[in-house]
């Protein structure tokens, strides 16, 4: 497979749009023109690279219309991988095309132009909730997801040294103690195995309850 297999399909794409098509004029993989209408240009790569974008914003100053066409590959991570990078290119203007190779199909993902996302008043809400329930600054910046210490986590490890330091104990008695709201509901969905339900609303802890909050020190900053 070879960056000069994405041409022909483009090419007769953008054709039976009345374009008249060129490759690699000027700096420009593709460039196609329709009568007087300002040129259409496309930049080709195998896959989707910060050097593939870097190639498209360049040609915005000779063309208002760019876009970067990449080989269709079958997958689910690839389909993750053109929604990402859709995403993106609306962002910087750019339009996007993929290419099956195997029959020639062309799909045009988006369109260059303008674009302002949607703000999410959820998202922002939840984000400034977990900002202002997060107890200090835990994690590293750039970490893997895996093992972040969320507010939730916090939460659930101020119940563990609780009953760590004073036994098995009713529900309502933890979220007074530890003014976690939630205590009861949360030792009962145990989401990290620390709880163990000893009678009808009093719950204990686990091995590994015990060894995590042995460890609530580090991460609680107490």
């Amino acid at each position: 497979m070879q960056e000069t297999d994405l041409y022909p399909p483009i090419k007769t794409l953008l054709e039976s749009q009345g374009y008249t098509v060129k490759s690699e004029i000027g700096a420009a993989d593709v460039v196609a023109r329709r009568g007087a209408e300002p040129p259409v240009i496309v930049e080709l790569k195998l896959g989707f690279s910060l050097t593939l974008f870097h190639q498209a914003v360049a040609r915005l100053a000779v063309a208002e219309e760019v876009y970067i066409a990449v080989a269709h590959r079958p997958g689910k991570r690839f389909a993750q991988s053109v929604k990402a990078n859709v995403k993106l290119a609306r962002r910087l203007g750019l339009g996007v095309m993929t290419v099956r190779l195997s029959d020639g199909l062309v799909s045009v993902h988006c369109d260059p132009g303008p674009y302002a996302p949607r703000k999410s008043k959820t998202r922002q809400a939840r984000l400034l909730r977990e900002f202002a329930k997060r107890q200090g600054d835990p994690n590293a910046g750039g970490q893997i997801r895996q093992g972040l210490v969320t507010a939730y986590r916090q939460d659930a490890l101020k119940l563990a040294l609780f009953l760590f330091e004073n036994g098995a104990s009713k529900g309502a008695e933890v979220a007074r103690a530890t003014k976690v709201e939630h205590a009861t509901r949360m030792m009962r969905e145990n989401h990290y195995g620390w709880f163990e339900k000893v009678d009808t609303g009093v719950y204990g802890l686990s091995p590994a309850g015990a060894q995590a909050a042995g460890q609530a020190g580090e991460v609680l900053g107490s």
